[in-house]
């Protein structure tokens, strides 16, 4: 596979920084990052974007008893530690192996960036709220958050989206003229999808979500209901 492929290195390092590229493919992507510099700095760029998203979010401060029950899950009460001491230390192994990844991906992540530098450009980010329509059928909102070379878009629904087996969810460029570009089906459930495309920002005054049958719009445009929709 050419890894040094633009579009191809795009949409993997995409789906890396969203977390959708998992298990052994997410392994086998962190180690070919030192051997291909285009992917190395795809996924640099792809990592500060969404953190520069990250933090446009105001934090909220947990309840204490959110910190009680994630201590309880992690390491255990002191009756759990006087019953099964030995439990409760491979539970804690576990969990600094775990740590202990983290911190070694994100090590070479920032070697990458540090070698790398990436321009701070920050992407362009639509809220698509529900329509009144779209309130009465699937009250969903997502977030898309541009690149500022409008090459990728990933979108998130801020719920699970529900889907019967005779729709579908599909998301258009909405232009200030002319028809809507398609840029995909949405599937069911919460995870984020990536569309990569170039010019997803030329022309375009809004992205907006219809209900359609099965398998999208068999005509190329909307022709159900706008459910969700946001301007540029």
């Amino acid at each position: 596979m050419d890894y040094g492929h633009p579009e191809r290195a795009e949409r993997l390092a995409a789906d890396y920084a969203v977390g959708t590229l998992r298990g052994g493919a997410r392994r086998r992507f962190e180690q070919l990052l030192p051997a291909h510099p285009v992917l190395a700095r795809a996924a640099a760029q792809w990592l500060a974007r969404l953190q520069l998203l990250a933090g446009q979010v105001e934090p909220v401060e947990p309840p204490a008893r959110v910190w009680m029950s994630i201590q309880a899950t992690l390491f255990g009460s002191a009756n759990d530690a006087r019953v099964a001491p030995a439990a409760s230390g491979r539970g804690q192994l576990r969990l600094w192996r775990g740590v202990s990844a983290v911190a070694m991906a994100a090590s070479m992540v920032l070697a990458v960036m540090v070698a790398r530098p990436v321009p701070e450009a920050a992407p362009v980010v639509v809220v698509l709220r529900s329509t009144p329509e779209g309130l009465q059928l699937m009250p969903t909102s997502f977030v898309a958050s541009v690149s500022a070379d409008g090459r990728a878009l990933v979108l998130k629904p801020l719920a699970p989206v529900a889907l019967a087996s005779a729709q579908s969810l599909e998301l258009w460029a909405v232009p200030k003229a002319g028809a809507p570009r398609s840029l995909g089906l949405i599937p069911a459930g919460e995870a984020p999808i990536t569309v990569i495309r170039a010019n997803l920002l030329s022309g375009t005054s809004a992205f907006a979500i219809s209900l359609e049958p099965a398998g999208g719009s068999p005509s190329g445009k909307p022709t159900g209901p706008i459910v969700s929709a946001g301007g540029v």
